[in-house]
């Protein structure tokens, strides 16, 4: 099964811009809908963003038109590109499995605060 582990998180003003980057160990990524998933203190994981195989991509509507999600299936790796950041965005994110998750990574802070 596939691992995860995520990177490129950061504190960042309102209004600005993050690329997180998630790294899969493992054989035959390119044939999963993976996902980005985050999780504010005291709320449940969310999931944000995934993209299929054929790279279709689907968003939840606190971020449609905000962040862009790709993946390259060569090197094994997702990225979720962060515009016009606000303070709610704020959550560790975490990738997995985009239909039912698997084992979660450490995830990666993003902080969004002036």
């Amino acid at each position: 099964q596939l691992q995860f582990v995520e990177s490129g998180g950061g504190l960042v003003q309102p209004g600005g811009s993050l690329r997180l980057s998630c790294a899969a160990s493992g054989s035959r990524f390119n044939i999963y809908t993976v996902g980005w998933y985050r999780q504010a203190p005291g709320k449940q994981r969310e999931l944000v963003a995934s993209i299929t195989n054929s790279h279709r991509t689907t968003y939840a509507d606190s971020v449609k038109g905000r962040f862009t999600i790709s993946r390259d299936n060569a090197k094994n790796l997702l990225y979720l590109q962060m515009d016009s950041l606000k303070p709610e965005d704020t959550a560790v994110y975490y990738c997995n499995f985009g239909v039912v998750p698997g084992s979660w990574g450490p995830g990666t802070q993003v902080s969004v605060s002036s």
